[in-house]
């Protein structure tokens, strides 16, 4: 007795859990139909000839993205897989894979592989507040990337990734990319001047890592993008920094609905004209913080010198030294002595000793962007002052 009990309750069981499956099945349509509401928010949709469900995977069947103008690009089958529906009716999706990329045109091939994004949130209605309301990735990714023409490789990146990660207290999201093992043959450059240039700078295979960094604060809308920077061997790094305010999920969603509105309008002209308005009155609610541009060379400099110089029929220290000769000269037809001796120092110092250049901008306080633009208009000269514009060299 004891053992039919048991067999029978097993039964019971199973047959629950089946219902119980069928009742909470994905719905695929559902799914794709969540996809397009938030993605047409940042200007197209997915199309698919099917959609099958396989248990947690979805896969969108010959799959192509159409942006809001109209135009189709085939993608092939998407795969989601880990996909999971909140009672809310928002959507979490493990991974999503692509499908490999290769397109031919004028004689280059372009291709892609191993295309993935991983921890997608999908919102159950975009138009809502806050980040529930957001289309969120935790990481995209690429692998190799190549542009080869004639047989031959022009152009190639061994692989990149994209990270967000979203703060424990949801106040705002941390970043971080990199593009890595960039490789680019400019070699076969057929204009006879440009690969004169070129081999003098000994430009002819370049390589290299693009990063970023930053973080984006919501409350107060600020961006700070610590990092971007492009690094490559024997030429050297140039990284890029800002930090702006304003920029909150108001903002953004203002962004959004221009963007969609000029691209629902049927002539270009006036739509470009319409969201050129748009975007001078929301850079009204930014403010400017700080900003920094800094390069470290990698003897490109020299190069450069002696490849200028040439062209002069001197050398490249004569060069340089003309370069220093004829800086304060340049700068006093802009009005900005206070920045004027700082500018020369800071140039002397690299052209004789080429280490680092760094031009940054930190004002005491935020600076309104209206304010910026007036400056800019109306009194150039001031912007320095106005900015807190400083210069220096191998620091």
């Amino acid at each position: 007795m004891t053992f039919y009990r048991t067999t029978r309750l097993m039964l019971s069981s199973v047959a629950f859990l089946s219902l119980a499956g069928s009742a909470f099945a994905l719905d695929g349509q559902d799914l794709l139909k969540k996809i397009n509401a938030a993605y047409s928010q940042q200007g197209g949709t997915i199309v698919a000839d099917g959609v099958d469900v396989n248990g947690t995977t979805v896969t969108l069947k010959k799959a192509s993205f159409k942006s809001n103008s109209g135009e189709a690009v085939s993608i092939g089958d998407i795969t989601m897989t880990g996909v999971e529906a909140d009672e809310d009716g928002s959507y979490y999706v493990e991974e999503a894979s692509f499908p490999n990329v290769s397109a031919t045109s004028e004689g280059s091939t372009f291709t892609a592989s191993d295309l993935t994004l991983s921890g997608i949130s999908i919102p159950a209605d975009p138009k809502g507040e806050g980040l529930d309301a957001m289309l969120l990735y935790e990481n995209a990714h690429s692998g190799p990337v190549k542009v080869i023409q004639n047989g031959e490789e022009l152009f190639s990146l061994a692989e990149s990734d994209l990270n967000l990660t979203l703060r424990e207290d949801e106040s705002g999201f941390d970043f971080d990319g990199a593009f890595k093992g960039l490789k680019a043959d400019l070699s076969k450059a057929s204009d006879a001047q440009s690969k004169e240039a070129i081999e003098k700078l000994a430009l002819q295979h370049i390589q290299g890592d693009i990063t970023m960094k930053g973080a984006w604060d919501l409350t107060p809308g600020t961006i700070d993008v610590s990092e971007f920077a492009f690094d490559f061997n024997n030429v050297g790094k140039l990284n890029l920094a800002f930090k702006i305010s304003g920029y909150t999920m108001p903002f953004v969603k203002s962004l959004q609905e221009a963007a969609k509105q000029a691209e629902a309008n049927q002539n270009k002209e006036e739509a470009q004209q319409a969201l050129g308005l748009s975007m001078l009155g929301l850079m009204q609610q930014l403010s400017f913080e700080s900003a920094q541009i800094r390069f470290d060379d990698a003897s490109i400099t020299k190069r450069a010198l002696d490849y200028a110089g040439g062209q002069q029929n001197i050398s490249g220290q004569q060069m340089a030294d003309s370069l220093k000769a004829m800086t304060p000269i340049m700068l006093a037809q802009l009005n900005i002595p206070e920045l004027q001796n700082a500018i020369s120092a800071a140039v002397n110092t690299f052209l004789d000793n080429p280490k680092s250049l760094t031009l940054a901008a930190a004002p005491a306080k935020p600076v309104p962007f209206p304010m910026i633009m007036g400056a800019a208009m109306g009194a150039p000269n001031t912007l320095p002052q106005v900015l807190g514009v400083k210069v220096s060299a191998n620091d």
